[in-house]
């Protein structure tokens, strides 16, 4: 099982999470867009916003690019939502196929269909959802546009914080497992994992730039984008775990032929 067997399959997976992301969004997530841009139209006279970077899409009912060019929100919703998250997709589903493969036979005795799951398992906590409970993602109409380069770089930092200490995190959980077991192991893991990001979360700078935004709009788009994100990853996980799991079992059969004809 190579490398490059393991990233053809992550790109297909990629794409087929980039298709799903793509419907869940258009249906779940779209309308609540449109829900806070009707609010921010209908709150014209207030000083224009934006959100941080981790609310992709979001960012107004029209966009304008240098050349002035107008993008309407029947493009952005429709085809400009698809090109985003298949390239999102696509792009995650390599990078998750190549740790993947780097992980592989080091996860304890967890076959190469499992260990690929975790994988995508522990990337969502790490890159979408503890990063997500410290600084969610904010529909249009919320934000000061003068503080999005800070929330942007407190954003990716936290991220890359939680990435790190998840790394750590299993590292440790795999070593104490070696020496008291794997319940003992996972306990140390998870432990670190949650003392360390919680003493994180309270040194990050917290983001309060709501203001009087509906409380049930602003709950029901982040709800939505939350959605969207673990369904993009919950499908990449799947196909990938078992695109891998196949694979293992074809090159499995394919040495037992072998060994019993060497045998005869």
């Amino acid at each position: 099982m190579t490398a490059r067997a393991f990233l053809v399959r992550g790109l297909l997976a990629g794409l087929f999470a980039g298709i799903a992301a793509f419907a869940v969004g258009y249906f779940v997530a779209e309308p609540q867009i449109q829900t806070a841009i009707n609010y921010e139209e209908s709150h014209e006279d207030a000083p224009a916003t934006h959100t941080h970077s981790g609310d992709a899409g979001a960012e107004a009912g029209h966009h304008h690019d240098e050349g002035g060019t107008v993008v309407s929100r029947h493009n952005q919703r429709t085809w400009g939502l698809l090109t985003g998250t298949l390239a999102i997709g696509i792009a995650l589903g390599g990078i998750v196929a190549l740790v993947a493969a780097g992980v592989l036979g080091r996860i304890g005795a967890l076959s190469p269909g499992q260990s690929t799951a975790l994988v995508a398992l522990l990337g969502w906590v790490a890159v979408i959802l503890v990063p997500f409970l410290k600084y969610p993602a904010n529909p249009p109409a919320i934000g000061n546009a003068d503080t999005i380069g800070s929330r942007t770089t407190e954003y990716f930092v936290f991220m890359v914080i939680s990435i790190v200490v998840t790394v750590l995190s299993t590292m440790l959980a795999l070593r104490v497992r070696d020496h008291y077991g794997t319940y003992t192991g996972l306990l140390a893991g998870v432990g670190l994992f949650v003392v360390v990001m919680v003493i994180a979360g309270q040194l990050m700078p917290t983001v309060n730039e709501v203001g009087d935004f509906p409380a049930d709009t602003l709950w029901y788009f982040r709800r939505a984008s939350l959605i969207t994100s673990a369904t993009m990853w919950a499908v990449l996980g799947a196909v990938l775990s078992g695109l891998v799991g196949r694979l293992y079992s074809r090159e499995q059969s394919i040495a037992a032929r072998r060994a019993l004809a060497a045998s005869l």
